[in-house]
């Protein structure tokens, strides 16, 4: 029996980001995110004047540049001895828009060919041009946990562990994860970033709503971050020293 792909959907969210010390800061800024299947990207199904604004490349994501997304994920989970025989992968992230990107979280969700959930892999970038992915076996409440083995804020060292909430979207999305790490000054300090959207099918007019209000949405997330980050450095708070990336097979 053939599969039919997912179709593409769009979220429009609310980002927050809190730090409870050693400064508390806290965030909140509006953006879209993309759901696609892997196997179905979007940007053949938009019209010309939009396609600058949906851009998937596999260079922006785990694996071989010269390789597809698909291609790429399933070697990586290949690698940890799981083959999901050619089942569904959807995809949450940024698409390129006008030639930029840069997905703090790309989310797969991964299945079974009989539709069940196999895995979820989360896929963190860092501004320094660096990449890790957790693999992940979630409960039935979309949550895991695992050790933070990445250098993502200058001001945190890799340590602590992640509690991840990422339950599969539906016609609402509901992401959270939250960093535990030890503290000397009060035993535990924990960042915390969450996704909240509701859904809409990815049409042409919703892609151009989407564009008036976030025209350039994927450099303001970088933006953003940068500017997050001079106000903690002004603050006081200072950077830690950033290790050696330790690559990953079949992530970069």
């Amino acid at each position: 029996m053939t599969r039919k792909p997912a179709e593409a959907r769009l979220y429009e969210c609310r980002i927050s980001h809190a730090r409870t010390a050693p400064l508390r800061n806290v965030f909140t800024y509006g953006s879209y995110l993309w759901l696609v299947d892997l196997d179905r990207l979007p940007r053949t199904l938009i019209p010309g004047l939009l396609k600058p604004r949906v851009r998937f490349r596999a260079r922006d994501h785990l694996g071989d540049p010269g390789q597809s997304i698909r291609t790429n994920l399933d070697r990586f989970l290949a690698a940890r001895g799981v083959d999901l025989g050619g089942g569904r992968v959807l995809m949450l992230a940024h698409a390129r828009v006008l030639g930029y990107v840069f997905n703090p979280l790309t989310v797969y969700w991964c299945h079974w060919p009989d539709g069940t959930l196999a895995c979820v892999v989360a896929e963190v970038h860092n501004t320094y041009g660096e990449r890790h992915a957790y693999l992940l076996h979630t409960d039935e409440r979309g949550r895991a946990e695992v050790p933070k083995q990445f250098y993502v804020s200058p001001f945190y060292p890799v340590d602590g562990r992640y509690r991840m909430s990422l339950p599969e979207p539906g016609d609402r999305l509901a992401l959270t994860v939250t960093l535990s790490r030890p503290a000397p000054e009060n035993g535990t300090e924990t960042f915390s970033a969450s996704v909240h959207g509701r859904a809409v099918p990815a049409t042409a007019r919703a892609v151009a709503a989407a564009a008036v209000r976030h025209p350039w949405s994927t450099a303001v997330v970088t933006v953003r971050i940068r500017w997050q980050g001079s106000k903690l450095y002004l603050r006081g708070l200072r950077p830690v020293p950033r290790p050696p990336h330790q690559p990953q097979e079949g992530v970069t």
